[in-house]
């Protein structure tokens, strides 16, 4: 393991005030050790890196300049936040990044007042800082609010809907476009640099603001061209920005965000403007500082941990395939067979196994974007004009096009395959990644088939059953991480819709699993046949429609029932009790019991942890079977003994 980097400027910098106390020409020296304790850190944690290696310079400017945390400012990503909290007085904390019990790899309000608002979706901070705004006016404060927005979340029509509504506000907000991937408009150098702290600063907002009242008293006709002609001027020497103009913010760049010569006199100019909104616009490179990130295709994004010298991450040890590439694989796969099957990715290619598609059918692959209200509705239009489009989205993210789902796809019943990856907890990321509710607010639309992959050869069977559903929506859920070791399919054979499967006999109790808990059912079982209790392990497969004959024989043949899923309160084992209920299943005194994720955000912590400390571990389940009898684990264990 390598020596965290030597930081003498940054050791004296523990929070943004001893920062400001500091003359501007160390400025640089900082930035540069605060990039190299970046690398260092994620180096050994794992997590998003080329983010936060792209704002390092303005991280540093906007702390100097600012006066947070009075000054509020949210960052949209969170990701892009590392090199945020190294200067917020968390630095002595910062190598428990993403660990349990350590930081969140994202924004969070509950861990420092320097992040006055929670970001790990994108594209909020404009809405959000809007708020503040507002709060602010209101109440006669006086404060700044910042929103910086970048890594993409621009793409996001989110965005644009709180920057209309900012713009007609016209309250005193200060938006920062980090533009690290595809520049609008690319900084020019010097004269650049100029024009920017130019526009931005009192001499040339208070010529404007007199020019304009001017005007206001000319004949419309000339007061319209007097407009035209200085935005045209404007526009010719910057470069940009008509459309956030438009959107009524006074927009000022593009600028070098790594020149703090250019960064400071423009962003103290910005925070002493009186009035409001202003876009700043600066241009940023993703993984600047560290060669390995700036030469790879995903600027290293996302990371485990990695070898300094050399870039190169550590490989998992794992013989399974991950359940992501599974589908990316099985999804190539069905495209061969049928021209009709498209993908639909939201900014998440890789994230979603569908870069390979990408690779072998780049006119069948669509990254729209973070924007999946669009996703979703592009989805329905491909299907309702014969396509078989798949999107993949993760669960977590499907919320953001709720609506979509339901008006767009489900209530014209059109055959859209939702693919939703990282379904149940996933991990470091934490309960903002956790895919804990699909199943819930899926399940309660009519007619939608929903499955879950038991194991990786059961995700290759459903991608086809998917493939083969022409005539409803339908979803199918897996995890993040690697399958569990089965043999894998040469290809996919369709299954029976809304048919479940037996996979070990009994007749004390039952276990019925949908998902990725087969594998702790089937641990449990063992445990509980070493106890004397013979038990009945089965995969549902489908939540909808429902196996209910199987339900139902599983009822009359056992003593106790017990569903798993990796989900919230309301979904698989919710279905589950209606039909039993339906049926008069518990009339015959059946002892029920539903296992779901506990109605709490489970923080970050390695999957293990966290599927224990839900119960959904082997050990739960043998626990909640002893707790229908009736009977003590703990005395029972005794007993044998």
């Amino acid at each position: 393991m390598s020596q965290p980097p030597k930081t003498p400027l940054l050791d004296q910098v523990r929070t943004p005030d001893e920062l400001r106390k500091l003359p501007a020409s160390s400025l640089r020296q900082v930035a540069d050790e605060l990039r190299q304790e970046t690398i260092s850190v994620v180096s050994t944690t794992g997590g998003h890196l080329g983010a936060g290696l792209g704002v390092v310079e303005l991280t540093v400017a906007l702390h100097y300049v600012f006066d947070t945390p009075r000054d509020r400012l949210i960052w949209d990503v969170g990701h892009q936040s590392y090199p945020h909290k190294i200067l917020t007085g968390r630095r002595d904390r910062i190598r428990t990044l993403r660990q349990g019990g350590g930081l969140s790899g994202f924004t969070k309000r509950a861990e420092s007042e320097y992040d006055p608002f929670g970001a790990a979706h994108t594209s909020t901070s404009i809405s959000a800082g809007l708020g503040f705004a507002v709060a602010r006016d209101l109440s006669g404060g006086k404060n700044n609010v910042i929103a910086v927005i970048g890594d993409g979340a621009m793409s996001a029509g989110m965005a644009y809907e709180a920057m209309n509504n900012a713009g007609a506000a016209d309250s005193r907000l200060i938006v920062i476009l980090n533009d690290n991937d595809m520049s609008i408009a690319p900084p020019v150098g010097a004269m650049s640099a100029y024009l920017a702290r130019l526009l931005s600063g009192r001499t040339y907002r208070s010529i404007r603001e007199i020019g304009k009242q001017i005007t206001s008293h000319l004949p419309k006709l000339i007061q319209d061209r007097a407009t035209r002609a200085e935005e045209y001027a404007r526009g010719m020497m910057m470069g940009g920005g008509t459309l956030f103009e438009e959107l009524g913010f006074y927009y000022v760049g593009p600028i070098d965000g790594h020149n703090l010569d250019h960064l400071l006199p423009v962003l103290k100019n910005v925070r002493d403007a009186e009035t409001g909104p202003i876009l700043v616009h600066v241009v940023t490179q993703k993984g600047k500082g560290y060669a390995p990130a700036e030469n790879s295709v995903d600027k290293y994004h996302g990371v485990v941990k990695f070898d300094i010298a050399t870039g190169a991450q550590a490989k998992t040890k794992s013989n399974a395939p991950s359940y992501t590439k599974v589908f990316g694989e099985s999804l190539v796969k069905e495209a061969r067979k049928d021209k009709r099957v498209v993908a639909i990715t939201a900014a998440m290619p890789s994230g979603t196994g569908l870069d390979g598609f990408a690779k072998e059918f780049p006119d069948r692959c669509f990254d729209v974007g973070i924007a999946e209200q669009h996703a979703v509705t592009f989805a329905a239009g491909l299907a309702a004009e014969g396509m078989k489009p798949f999107a993949a989205i993760y669960s977590t993210f499907l919320q953001r096009g709720y609506d979509q789902v339901v008006h767009d796809v489900v209530l014209q019943g059109l055959p859209v395959r939702f693919a939703l990856d990282r379904a149940g907890l996933v991990g470091a990321d934490g309960p903002t990644h956790a895919g804990a509710f699909d199943v819930a607010f899926l399940g309660c639309l009519p007619g939608i088939v929903l499955m879950a992959a038991a194991d990786e050869a059961e995700l290759v069977h459903m991608v086809a059953t998917a493939a083969q559903i022409d005539d409803l929506p339908s979803a199918l859920r897996y995890p993040r991480g690697d399958g569990v070791g089965v043999t894998m399919p040469e290809e996919g054979k369709p299954l029976e819709i809304g048919k479940g499967r037996i996979v070990r006999e009994g007749h004390k109790i039952a276990l019925l699993s949908y998902g990725t808990r087969l594998a702790e059912a089937l641990k449990a079982a063992d445990e509980l046949a070493a106890y004397g209790l013979s038990t009945t392990v089965a995969d549902a497969r489908f939540a909808k429609p429902l196996d209910t004959d199987l339900v139902l024989r599983l009822a009359r043949e056992h003593e106790v029932l017990i569903t798993l899923e990796e989900g919230s309160v309301g979904g698989f084992g919710s279905f589950v009790m209606q039909a039993l209920a339906d049926h008069g299943a518990f009339d015959r005194g059946l002892k029920f019991r539903m296992m779901v994720l506990p109605d709490l955000f489970l923080d970050h912590d390695s999957p293990t942890v966290m599927y224990g400390k839900a119960g959904l571990d082997a050990r739960g389940i043998v626990a909640k079977a002893f707790e229908a009898l009736g009977k003590d684990v703990r005395a029972e264990t005794i007993r044998l003994a």
